[in-house]
């Protein structure tokens, strides 16, 4: 049931729905290949959809070529099957940013990691891509995200999930209440106060293509809905007591 779709020119979005807690077609997880001369592969799936998620690429490349697999931060459905790419692809090293590198995937992975300071580019062949730090956006100290130049999309990560498996692989209809709705029930961002920041700073580069990693991926002016992200979040936000406030509520039994 994996599917493979082109979003962008040279970029290939890699699904499989998964059915979570016995519900059918709640889920889906999505990985992103950059065809190129040093072939990226962002996001791995969990260990356990290795098998399919390889024989996926395998249509479009031999595994073996691959140079690079990506991750936004440490978790089962980012880098889960991490070792495994490593053990396919000899060339392939992990690719981070410098915190991930620093606390987790230099002891976690089997080769290496190439890590990428906030901001820093690198060039694939005919795409290039630039990493953002995104600390706790969405989530986890380490997070970052990738943006591809030439096609302008955005390897968004956890911004945007949307639940269910059934969705188009692309669409340029509504994806942030579906993805709103699902943030208000599984509160998985963070309350980081620095979230409207570092969306506007993603807007700027004014993405088209925004690659989520849950869901289909949108076209479309992508600035527009980055800020409208920070709008719901800010209006969801719970209030930020002065410090003393704060430490009286949390004494309180």
């Amino acid at each position: 049931m994996t599917h493979v779709t082109e979003i962008a020119e040279g970029i290939y979005r890699i699904s499989t729905p998964v059915a979570l807690g016995g519900v059918p077609d709640s889920f889906s997880f999505n990985q992103f290949l950059i065809a190129d001369e040093l072939p990226l592969l962002f996001h791995t799936g969990p260990r356990r959809l290795f098998p399919l998620v390889v024989e996926a690429v395998a249509t479009l490349m031999p595994p073996a070529k691959l140079r690079y697999i990506g991750l936004s931060h440490v978790e089962a459905d980012e880098c889960g099957s991490l070792n495994e790419w490593l053990a396919v692809a000899p060339d392939a090293v992990p690719l981070c940013g410098v915190v991930a590198a620093e606390v987790s995937i230099a002891d976690l992975a089997d080769r290496a990691p190439r890590a990428l300071g906030d901001g820093e580019r690198l060039v694939l062949g005919a795409h290039t891509v630039r990493w953002f730090d995104t600390p706790h956006v969405p989530h986890a100290w380490e997070c970052g995200v990738l943006f591809e130049e030439r096609t302008r999309t955005l390897l968004c990560g956890d911004l945007f999930t949307q639940p269910g498996s059934g969705q188009p692989a692309m669409t340029e209809g509504d994806i942030l209440g579906p993805s709103e709705s699902f943030r208000q029930a599984m509160d998985y961002f963070s309350h980081t106060r620095n979230a409207r920041a570092i969306l506007d700073r993603l807007a700027q580069v004014a993405p088209s293509t925004l690659a989520c990693m849950h869901g289909s991926t949108w076209k479309g002016e992508g600035a527009s809905l980055l800020r409208a992200l920070a709008d719901a979040l800010d209006a969801g936000a719970p209030p930020l007591l002065p410090n003393r406030e704060r430490k009286a509520t949390s004494s309180k039994p």
